[in-house]
């Protein structure tokens, strides 16, 4: 059986289990508690020494994977569909230009604003095992990033109905993320981005996104 490495309030371990609902992939869930700064303790490092979830054994019993890149690639070859990385070669680069975009430009200006401002990320700026001090000068350009990335998306969405391609693909789980833990440094679309809201309304539609 897989077992996914979880934490029910935490942005990156929802983009695996959004990617494993819409592939159908059954799997086991290991919840822990990142509050309780449970993945610090000995017992998670033995499971994963990055002291990060998502993390997830594979049925194969092989390496555990300990990131998101890995996980969807793993999932995207074991469980080719519905394709989520792309059908051609054409479609294969777009999504992937748009994935990493999403994760720079999004993803990480969200942790940035949070990581450097929130109390409880004091010597917690990045994630994993190495602590590291609060630069707060990071988190206001964070906060100009993120800005910046909804102007982006809109651009992107205006006459689409998807992000990286003409269908339904890992960009749009990616972003559907990003979209809503930029909450958390209360950022979030308004009028001036129409696109963006008319895409996020049609994603809230599919039942993985609830998860």
């Amino acid at each position: 059986m897989i077992t996914l490495y979880d934490c029910a309030t935490a942005p990156s371990p929802r983009r695996a289990r959004i990617l494993l609902a819409e592939k159908g992939v059954a799997h086991e869930t290991v919840q822990v508690d990142l509050r309780a700064n449970e993945q610090m303790g000995e017992a998670y490092r033995r499971i994963n020494p990055q002291c990060t979830v998502p993390a997830l054994r594979t049925e194969e019993g092989g390496p555990l994977l300990t990131d998101n890149a890995a996980i969807a690639a793993w999932v995207e070859a074991a469980f080719p569909q519905p394709p989520l990385l792309g059908r051609t070669p054409q479609e294969k680069a777009e999504i992937a230009s748009w994935q990493w975009r999403i994760e720079f430009e999004g993803l990480m200006a969200i942790a940035e604003a949070f990581r450097n401002s929130s109390p409880a990320m004091v010597n917690r700026a990045l994630p994993g095992p190495v602590d590291h001090a609060q630069i707060p000068e990071l988190a206001a350009r964070g906060l100009a990033r993120v800005q910046q990335f909804f102007v982006d998306l809109d651009q992107r969405l205006a006459g689409r109905e998807f992000i990286a391609t003409e269908r339904f693909s890992l960009a749009d789980i990616t972003a559907v993320v990003a979209v809503d833990f930029a909450r958390v440094v209360k950022q979030k679309p308004g009028e001036q981005h129409p696109n963006l809201l008319r895409w996020r309304a049609a994603m809230a539609l599919r039942p993985s996104m609830s998860l």
